[in-house]
């Protein structure tokens, strides 16, 4: 667990990637900032102007010529007096200066210790913080895009806005509680129902998103399915554009499932190819089709392949529990004519093959992509968010003042828990110690 903050430590870190490199970026923040970067550089350069400086440690010898930034709070990442020392990028370098840092009082940052500090010190809210974590993970650019979209505060805003009318409502109903004998005005009362309502389909509305937000920052999960000898494998490797399954003529090759990442429509997925589903008397080729069974009910959306020289196969493969999209495909379509309503193709000509691409860059694209405010990306935004709901629903059916106004007050607090406004120290620990080091 993170220790909790000491606003009177220094920290520092290394900020870029691991490994041997041309430059390496150390970052430092906290109070003794300017006196680390005097004890290194001699004088302290210029605020926000990037100069070459060598730098020595505490006995006096040198340990790299570097580029070197002092940015003053509170106009910096964190808030507080910050510097960044762009070092060369090898590791006794590297080591050098961390061990004159922490000669000179300094500690290494926990994962996540700097935009924790951003988050306290206000320059950022929760929402923006975690956003920081998905583009520092983001492996295409639609992952980017949507990290972009709640870095830049669009989804911040959309939740303080309803808090701040939460507010709003809280006071009025507080007004009529308190003043009931009051010349308040007749439809004060019909004004903050109807609010109410408004906030509530308003939240209603961003939770009914199928998870499309969550979908694209985690991955996307397309299950292959279908009977046995279909050309299933052989079309996961395909599509993966490498042997991830081994091909045989043999039913029942396939008895566990296998997973391929790749990217269709900018997103990430897992391509699982998964046992053929027949009934069968081996107990491991069972057990494999009960796996098989269970992945493609969980998918997001499952590729139902048929045999084109086997005629009418679809009946075992209708069977399937699927609670995702469902996209159907007929291999070996250079033995028989294809089946109507799929898309035809063959593994073994090619023939087909982009035309399958393309209907799944389609399909990953339909289940992540949406109009108006950013989607939602974590469990925790969407299960704070059903307790506004539930509490928005309770207050609208209340009857009696002092329930409603307690209802809009737990509504409040957990729309709150989202930005971090209140109760969020039981959190932040969960949100940060999943960062890197040095952010």
């Amino acid at each position: 667990m993170m220790p909790v903050n000491r606003a009177d430590e220094t920290i520092f870190a290394v900020a870029s990637g691991a490994g041997r490199a041309a430059i390496c970026v150390l970052r430092v923040s906290g109070p003794r900032s300017r006196a680390l970067l005097e004890h290194l550089c001699g004088t302290c350069p210029p605020a926000r102007r990037a100069s070459v400086r060598t730098l020595h440690d505490d006995a006096g010898e040198a340990l790299d010529q570097a580029l070197v930034l002092w940015l003053p709070g509170p106009a910096s990442y964190t808030g507080e007096d910050c510097a960044e020392l762009h070092l060369h990028g090898g590791r006794g370098v590297v080591d050098g200066v961390a061990d004159a840092l922490a000669a000179l009082g300094a500690r290494p940052a926990e994962p996540g210790e700097f935009t924790r500090r951003a988050f306290l010190n206000g320059r950022m809210d929760l929402v923006e913080a975690e956003a920081i974590a998905d583009l520092v993970d983001a492996e295409t650019a639609s992952q980017r895009r949507q990290a972009l979209r709640q870095l830049s505060g669009a989804l911040g805003e959309l939740y303080s806005g309803w808090s701040m009318r939460l507010t709003v409502l809280m006071a009025q109903q507080e007004a009529l509680i308190d003043f009931p004998d009051e010349d308040l005005p007749p439809d004060v009362e019909g004004a903050l129902m109807a609010e109410l309502g408004v906030i509530l389909t308003e939240v209603e509305g961003h939770l009914a998103d199928d998870r499309r937000g969550e979908r694209l920052r985690e991955g996307i999960v397309i299950a292959v399915g279908g009977p046995p000898n279909v050309g299933k494998s052989s079309l996961i490797n395909i599509l993966a554009r490498r042997d991830v399954a081994i091909v045989s003529p043999f039913p029942g090759t396939t008895r566990d499932v296998l997973e391929a990442r790749v990217v269709f429509g900018g997103v990430p997925v897992t391509l699982l190819d998964t046992a053929g589903i027949r009934a069968s008397t081996d107990p491991i080729e069972g057990d494999g089709v009960r796996r098989a069974v269970a992945r493609i009910a969980e998918a997001d959306l499952v590729l139902l392949v048929a045999d084109a020289s086997a005629g009418s196969v679809w009946l075992e493969s209708d069977a399937l529990p699927t609670a995702g999209a469902v996209l159907r495909v007929v291999n070996k379509i250079d033995l028989a004519p294809a089946l109507p309503g799929a898309i035809a193709v063959s593994a073994v000509t090619g023939h087909g093959l982009e035309a399958l691409r393309a209907e799944l860059d389609a399909a990953v694209r339909r289940l992540v992509e949406r109009d108006g405010p950013p989607p939602l990306t974590r469990a925790r935004h969407r299960a704070a968010l059903s307790e506004v709901a539930v509490e928005l629903r309770g207050a609208i059916m209340e009857g009696l003042a002092e329930l409603r106004a307690e209802r809009l007050r737990l509504a409040t607090r957990a729309l709150g828990r989202v930005t971090g406004q209140i109760d969020v120290e039981d959190v932040l620990d969960v949100v940060f110690s999943r960062f890197c080091i040095g952010k």
